[in-house]
């Protein structure tokens, strides 16, 4: 099986954290590679800043949009265009997104399904999920998946086995993993790589220890 990326979101509960700028510090140290934010949480300059520094770690940087609605969606997308972040996960404006992003070489992985709420959950069965991840990842400029598997009531290692096998683009799962079982269903359904940050935060991935250095090192052992 291929390695999976292990992306380390400077978020709790969907929006991105006072202390981020301590955090990316911490995660380069670690060797984390991949580090994201959301589009909440920090004032637009202090994203920079926090931007500036993955960047300037040699690591790849990831933006999450959690707003819902069209002009909000749209804001956070030319907020991503300005960090000049490399990747743009989440979303449900297609349409409306693609074009902004043509011609930025932003990567773009929107969110498959049907997206509600704040915190995000996931609605629909395996089928309709598969379906819609189908059809979005057909679309040219879409690059990959945004799937928040272990937010949906559904059999989450079933519904992402069934996304994988719906495209040949990589699927992001992202939200609510917190224990290395679901590392590993995620590996198994080849899945191209996951996203974690409230658990990490928070202390809760069995770890020697709750020190975020200590969640970081547990997390990327099971990589």
């Amino acid at each position: 099986m291929t390695r999976l990326d292990f992306i380390f979101m400077l978020t709790r509960h969907d929006r991105t954290v006072p202390d981020a700028i301590d955090h990316v510090a911490t995660a380069l140290a670690a060797g984390i590679r991949h580090i994201g934010f959301k589009d909440i949480g920090l004032p637009f300059a202090e994203l920079r800043t926090v931007h500036r520094l993955i960047k300037a770690g040699g690591a790849t940087s990831y933006l999450e949009v959690v707003s819902l609605d069209r002009v909000s969606e749209i804001a956070s997308v030319r907020a991503a265009i300005d960090l000049g972040v490399d990747n743009l996960l989440g979303g449900t404006h297609v349409e409306d997104v693609l074009p902004l992003l043509r011609g930025t070489g932003i990567r773009y992985y929107p969110f498959a399904g049907r997206v509600s709420g704040h915190p995000s959950i996931l609605e629909g069965s395996v089928a309709e999920i598969a379906g819609s991840a189908r059809a979005i990842a057909n679309r040219d400029g879409v690059d990959g998946l945004d799937l928040l598997a272990y937010r949906s009531n559904t059999d989450a290692e079933a519904l992402i086995a069934a996304v994988c096998a719906a495209t040949d683009k990589p699927v992001l799962v992202a939200g609510s993993i917190e224990r290395p079982e679901q590392i590993a269903a995620i590996h198994r359904c080849r899945a191209a790589g996951f996203t974690i940050g409230t658990a990490a935060l928070e202390g809760r991935f069995p770890a020697s220890g709750p020190a975020l250095r200590a969640q970081l090192d547990a997390i990327a052992a099971c990589l």
